[in-house]
């Protein structure tokens, strides 16, 4: 699987993993990981770490998480970003909108 969650155990913090490309072909399963859990959580972390490609309807996949988790008040990391990758994110002024490392 190219997209991996993990819920913490006091089902405050979520980790989606996304492994390989981060591209249209994974919005299914990026969607489902977020959606699918039974409680919101207070934090949601996206690892890019095993990431090997990011394009542009990743970018909109991150949008379409922000929105799930509420917008402005949401609290949501990308966190172990490739020097290319924080770049993209830098450009598109995505540091604005999520806590990039």
């Amino acid at each position: 699987m190219a997209v991996e969650t993990d819920f913490s155990r006091d089902e405050k913090k979520l980790t989606i993993k996304v492994k390989g490309r981060f591209d249209f072909g994974r919005h299914q399963e990026f969607r489902s990981a977020y959606e699918r859990q039974p409680e919101r959580p207070d934090t949601v972390v996206v690892d890019l770490k095993e990431a090997t490609y990011l394009d542009s309807s990743a970018l909109g996949m991150l949008l379409l998480l922000r929105d799930h988790e509420g917008g402005d008040d949401s609290c949501i990391s990308v966190i172990n970003t490739s020097s290319d990758v924080r770049k993209i994110l830098a450009i598109s002024n995505f540091d604005k909108l999520f806590d990039i490392s």
